[in-house]
């Protein structure tokens, strides 16, 4: 099984995730959002399963007390990923967000 870790290199979150998985010796791909932005597809998946709400950091400055439509912050983080909860994890049908070891280990075979 392959696990997907769409994220970047630069957060800490995103290399805690990186490590999770590498000590378990699990296949990884990980996905720098700062090169290669997420696919639309893969956007929706995890909008689909946690709403777009779940998925952005309301707590980061640059977008804390804007008002913005969902069209508006989709392309808002696709210029800046790093108003997403990351890392974003995906394992076959599994996902989860942000730091959460629960849900990583449960995407372990």
């Amino acid at each position: 099984m392959i696990v997907q870790i769409f994220g970047v290199k630069s957060s800490q979150a995103t290399r805690a995730a990186e490590r999770f998985f590498r000590e378990r010796r699990a296949t990884i791909q990980l996905v720098d959002l700062h090169k290669k932005p997420m696919a639309p597809g893969e956007i929706k998946r995890f909008i689909d399963r946690f709403t777009l709400a779940a998925l952005v950091d309301r707590e980061n400055p640059a977008i804390k007390y804007l008002r913005l439509s969902d069209a508006d912050l989709l392309a808002k983080i696709e210029r800046d990923p790093k108003l997403l909860h990351l890392p974003l994890v995906r394992a076959a049908n599994r996902l989860s967000i942000g730091h959460d070891e629960q849900s990583w280990k449960a995407m372990l075979p």
